[in-house]
């Protein structure tokens, strides 16, 4: 039996199909006869079209098909929700009627012979609008209670505000993030083919089962009449997490062509076509006695979301929880607008909840002459005081004094321009993180063969956190053998049915099936054979051993509040004549349960810290408030961090957790928290650096100056 595998690093075992170019993304895959399809958008955001002349894109050279709302089939658009999507609201019909309701939102479809015929036909096409007026400005819409029970937006503990008001040390500050956008390398593609009334999606998703069950709705199919197949995912963040218009726009193009058809969106596109982190303000009122104690906590926030649908997230959540404090009071609204609807990108709600939190508190910190590490080890909690319940564990205190210890955070000065290297102004800033854990309904199956190899399959989803590599070691380790002898398969719907990726939740729940799976395997081959060792019992018994497991979360969250929690520490310089800011070193300690691959782990940590960086310091899609047009739909005015941007230092801490309540394999989760916290350490670094408060996101040079 092979030594123990989870909790060793091991490298990507698809790294090599990725490197070389041998993994087949959702555009890449060679479907016979294919069509290609490209959208016309609506250049304005709320009204409805007057008429389309389509005339000369009809007569262009390749053009197959064109529809719009005139000639599109009626599609039956069934009633279906998955997790991702809004809770309250209707989404979009495409090429139904019409109405806009958004820029950008499809208005006609072109499937045509070439990519390059689609595209020009579909720029030849003439649309005029009966505008309306739009809400596109989210300053200027007033902010609305959630559907549902007001009770469930605005939440209270104590007597925040009466408190707030006695507290000898008060901060009450307005924080704003704009909006992002997600920018994964790949772009989203579908192509879709159709057997009579069945119809196969290779499709890029992080979760298959979602899509064939949405599109199945859309066209009024059985759910097993699709098949949605994705392999590989190059990055999504979150994106990914619905079944967006353009997959049943391909899926349309292919039924009124009766040949397969591709689409897939251009950078632009992106912007328009799938969600986004949405807009958020929010106000942070935070009162302390002397010593540093809390006494009471108002928060409120409110987000864009589209006139159709009332997307909602985490934003306020972990304030609830995150420090000690007798008097709470949150409150969550909404602003509806002519826009598409946001939707849930990397650490959603708890990234933006938090920034505003912890610069709030680095703000209380400095107000008390106190160290920020010192405040927050001060108001450490002993037991969630929203929920009423015990932890599973919490190892926020070690991880304060862990990434302290590696940062060398003694050395630091606490006067705001006191540390300079040169003419550069040095920043030390320090944040919290949290996010929680996340356990979902997963299957998986294992099969044995007689050659001593396994096959283990579940229709997760991997848009780059080690999904193949991670289940292969899980699954090797429990079967007792080499990872090389282990093949595992995902991203098909013809697989065991797995949970959305996304929330931190895929090891958590694909992991124990997979764990439960392979351990039914090898239990029965061994029992059947009379041995010890697997690959003997196997070629002993000649003859495949297929065991398939079910695993869900029981009723630990009605006796534990679970959560993995973090700190950041952050190194700034500052040129104090360009106002131009540099990230030196980040530091980033995590309890974060059981770590299966230290290795990608860490790698999800990195990537965590980078995209922080792009959240303070760069990512901001310019909304014209005219129409709700994004100006810089590119990635040449929309920035991202590159190498150039990536710290020198980025060093990961895993703080030795143990966690028996959470799941099977005792971990909580990586990708989220990894961003959480990155944000308001970079921002308290900048103002302890030059002793200006940036409360508004991204803190670029024109803010300094």
């Amino acid at each position: 039996m092979t030594a123990a595998l989870i909790g060793k690093s091991v490298s990507r075992v698809d790294g090599r199909l990725k490197v070389t170019g041998a993994a087949t993304y959702a555009a890449e895959f060679e479907v016979p006869n294919l069509a290609h399809a490209a959208v016309v958008r609506s250049i304005v955001a709320n009204g409805r079209l007057a008429s389309i002349d389509t005339a000369e894109a009809e007569r262009a050279p390749g053009v197959i098909a064109l529809v719009t709302h005139r000639n599109a089939p009626k599609l039956a658009y069934q009633p279906h929700k998955g997790l991702p999507d809004a809770a309250v609201g209707e989404r979009l019909h495409v090429l139904q009627d019409d109405r806009v309701t958004h820029q950008g939102q499809p208005i006609a479809l072109v499937v045509a012979e070439t990519l390059e015929q689609a595209v020009y036909a579909a720029e030849v096409v003439r649309v005029t609008y009966r505008n309306e007026a739009a809400a596109t400005d989210v300053a200027a819409v007033d902010p609305v209670l959630p559907t549902g029970k007001p009770a469930e937006w605005e939440i209270r503990r104590g007597e925040a505000d009466s408190a707030f008001e006695q507290a000898e040390f008060r901060v009450d500050q307005t924080y704003v993030i704009p909006r992002e956008n997600h920018n994964p390398i790949e772009m989203f593609a579908t192509i879709a083919s159709w057997e009579g009334d069945s119809l196969t999606l290779w499709d890029k998703t992080q979760w298959v089962h979602n899509v064939a069950e949405e599109i199945a709705a859309v066209f009024g199919i059985a759910a097993e009449n699709v098949r949605v197949i994705s392999p590989f995912v190059g990055g999504a963040f979150g994106s990914g997490l619905r079944c967006w218009p353009h997959v049943t726009l391909a899926a349309l193009g292919a039924r009124v062509d009766g040949r397969p058809v591709k689409l897939v969106l251009s950078r632009r596109e992106m912007y328009y076509g799938v969600g986004y982190r949405p807009h958020t303000v929010q106000r942070v009122a935070l009162g302390a006695s002397r010593d540093g104690q809390l006494q009471a906590i108002r928060h409120e926030g409110h987000q864009e979301t589209s006139t159709y649908e009332e997307f909602t997230e985490a934003l306020l959540s972990a304030t609830r929880f995150l420090h000690a404090c007798p008097n709470v009071h949150t409150r969550h609204r909404i602003a509806p607008m002519h826009v598409h609807t946001p939707t849930y990108m990397r650490a959603p709600g708890e990234a933006s909840g938090i920034y505003a939190l912890e610069s709030a508190m680095d703000e209380l910190a400095v107000a008390l002459s106190m160290d920020p590490v010192d405040l927050r080890l001060r108001n450490e909690p002993d037991r969630d005081e929203f929920k009423d319940l015990p932890f599973s564990s919490r190892s926020t205190k070690e991880c304060y004094r862990a990434a302290a210890e590696r940062f060398g955070w003694s050395q630091r000065t606490a006067e705001p321009r006191s540390m300079r290297d040169g003419r550069l102004l040095i920043g030390w800033g320090m944040a919290s993180a949290t996010y929680p854990m996340n356990y979902a309904p997963a299957s998986a199956l294992a099969r044995l063969l007689p050659d001593g190899t396994a096959e283990v399959m579940s229709a997760a989803s991997d848009m780059g956190p080690g999904t193949w590599t991670s289940m292969t070691q899980v699954a090797a380790d429990t079967l007792g053998l080499p990872v090389e002898r282990v093949k595992f398969t995902l991203g098909d719907t013809r697989l065991p049915r797995a949970p959305v990726h996304g929330g931190s939740m895929t090891m958590a729940s694909v992991g124990s099936a997979v764990q439960a799976a392979c351990r039914k395997a090898r239990e029965d081959a061994l029992a059947r054979a009379g041995s010890n060792d697997l690959e003997e019992a196997m070629e002993r018994l000649g003859q495949v051993i297929e065991a398939t497991a079910d695993v869900a979360p029981g009723d630990e969250t009605k006796r534990f509040s679970m959560h993995a929690f973090g700190a950041v520490f952050v190194e700034v310089a500052v040129d104090p004549d360009l106002g131009e800011t540099r990230v030196r070193r980040i530091v980033g300690a995590y309890g974060a349960g059981r770590v299966v691959n230290p290795k990608i782990a860490r790698s999800q940590c990195i990537g965590g810290m980078i995209g922080g960086i792009g959240m303070a310091l760069m990512e901001h899609s310019v909304v014209d408030p005219r129409n709700g047009r994004v100006t810089n739909a590119n990635l040449a005015e929309y920035a991202v961090p590159v190498h150039a941007d990536a710290p020198p230092v980025m060093d990961v801490i895993f703080v030795d957790e143990h966690d028996p309540h959470v799941n099977p394999l005792g971990v909580k989760g990586l990708g989220e928290i990894a961003l959480v916290g990155v944000a308001p350490a970079i921002a308290n670094a900048i103002f302890h650096a030059t002793g200006k408060r940036v409360r508004e996101l991204p803190i670029t040079p024109d803010k300094l100056l």
